[in-house]
């Protein structure tokens, strides 16, 4: 899987009430929950949201509490990638669950800028600032974690699978 896109860059620390408001966590509503994504910490969000692609962030990406609202949110922006130079644990593992792809890279997270095209080989782990020419590398997820994110989450990936055996 291969994603190309501008960046909107955050720092470090930056936590789920931030991603997503506790003040909307009274909604299930996909849609709703995203057209609250980062309002507090860039006003911009929704705007750049459209064109822009990939969240590029310090330490500890969505740190904080453990809501599922966050990725949720994240994801249904349009969102299609997040690169941290870490993740909080249990954000890391939402993110898996729903389907949104993540990657940790120190080194992309620190040289990537707000605003630079990117391109990333999540099979390979190999994430290319295309504005810079410079290239990272991550560990890239195992095949089963990707076969994950492709079917949109630990949900859908089940019913395919439970589908594939009933077949069979």
């Amino acid at each position: 899987m291969n994603v190309h896109s501008s960046v909107i860059k955050y720092g470090d620390h930056v936590d789920t009430d931030v991603i997503i408001p506790a003040r909307y966590l009274n909604t299930t509503d996909h849609a709703e929950l995203a057209s609250h994504c980062m309002e507090d910490i860039d006003a911009d969000f929704k705007q750049k949201s459209r064109t822009r692609r990939v969240i590029v962030a310090g330490r500890n990406f969505g740190c904080g509490s453990s809501r599922e609202h966050a990725p949720i949110a994240i994801k249904e922006s349009g969102i299609e990638l997040v690169i941290a130079d870490s993740f909080a644990r249990i954000f890391y593992r939402n993110a898996i669950d729903i389907g949104l792809p993540i990657i940790e890279c120190p080194a992309a997270a620190a040289a990537i800028a707000d605003g630079d095209e990117v391109d990333v080989d999540l099979d390979r782990g190999v994430i290319t600032d295309v504005t810079t020419g410079e290239s990272f590398t991550a560990a890239p997820f195992p095949p089963f974690i990707q076969e994950i994110i492709s079917s949109g989450g630990i949900a859908a990936y089940v019913r395919k699978r439970m589908s594939y055996k009933k077949m069979s």
